[in-house]
């Protein structure tokens, strides 16, 4: 029988992708010595404090939970010591300093949402679906200095299917990330991990930081990829454009399409409604609007907003 290495384990972790894995080493009963997350952070008008997602499951499964503003104030690194971990595991968190990544004595490794080496970044379940990439999966390799650039553990491949959004592919890899997590584990603790160094030359796709520029729609692109931009950021942060609407100028976010391929002869941007639908043309046929938020309104379907709404018959998006 092999015998097992005696694990004490720091997880590290923000919002929901990561309360999935860190409730699945609880319950195949791993050691969490404790828990490191984002500092609670003031929301909404009020300026209420908000915990992160880890923070308030780790309340309920009354873990020891740390929440560092500098993660290499001497203050954190001799409150991290003294936990005595042997093991730390690191997801949807932010970037270790080396005096951090480097503690543990079975090392520190992180699940990543992406086959790597493609989608090195801070969005890589976004810009999959963006490119139109038909599958992604999720990888664990231990950290080094540079962004997701560790040696690799384990992988793990998934379909993406031609009408999935960031949304559902999100939980999705969550699953099975933390599965993954957990088959790393295991490797550790029997000490029976072998890593595969990620290639230096290798050309791969980035997962760029989204921004307001980058999530803007061009309705000069093709279908394909209009499509797969809104589908990428759907439901968060969200594809958006100007509506041009008489004289008013909206910022509109979009949040569900689908493609009708067809000749026409309409203006790239135009609109085309009617009592039960409305559709953007462009150059190889129409993205059809299902979901969509106006400035203060919330996200309502077509039916919904052309009840109250009503359109020029010049109106664009931008």
């Amino acid at each position: 029988m092999t015998k097992k290495r005696d694990l004490r384990i720091v997880f590290m972790g923000t919002p929901d992708f990561a309360v999935t894995t860190l409730q699945t080493l609880l319950e195949n009963d791993f050691n969490i010595v404790g828990v490191i997350t984002a500092p609670d952070k003031p929301a909404g008008r009020g300026r209420k404090l908000n915990k992160s997602a880890v923070k308030t499951f780790a309340e309920s499964k009354h873990l020891n939970i740390l929440q560092p503003t500098n993660l290499k104030s001497d203050d954190f690194i001799t409150e991290l010591k003294a936990l005595k971990a042997n093991l730390q595991i690191v997801v949807a968190f932010r970037m270790l300093p080396e005096i951090v990544w480097q503690m543990p004595k079975y090392g520190t490794f992180n699940l990543h949402a992406s086959l790597l080496p493609n989608y090195r970044g801070a969005a890589p379940i976004n810009w999959a679906i963006i490119n139109g990439e038909e599958k992604t999966g999720v990888s664990t390799f231990f950290i080094d200095k540079k962004i997701d650039t560790g040696e690799m553990i384990l992988q793990e491949e998934l379909e993406i299917t031609p009408d999935e959004n960031a949304g559902s592919l999100h939980d999705k890899l969550m699953i099975i990330g933390s599965e993954l997590v957990i088959k790393t584990v295991k490797l550790i603790e029997t000490d029976k991990v072998k890593t595969t160094p990620q290639p230096e030359d290798a050309i791969s796709k980035t997962a760029y930081k989204l921004n307001k520029n980058n999530c803007k729609i061009d309705w000069t692109a093709s279908i394909d990829t209009i499509y797969n931009k809104i589908r990428g950021l759907s439901p968060y942060p969200a594809a958006w454009c100007e509506l041009h609407n008489g004289d008013a100028v909206l910022d509109v976010k979009i949040y569900t399409t689908e493609k009708e391929i067809k000749e026409h002869k309409h203006d790239i941007g135009s609109i085309v409604f009617s009592k039960k639908e409305v559709k953007v043309s462009v150059k190889e046929g129409f993205i059809k609007i299902l979901d969509i938020k106006l400035p203060g309104k919330r996200t309502m379907d077509v039916k919904s907003l052309l009840n109250g709404y009503h359109f020029e018959n010049d109106a664009k998006m931008l």
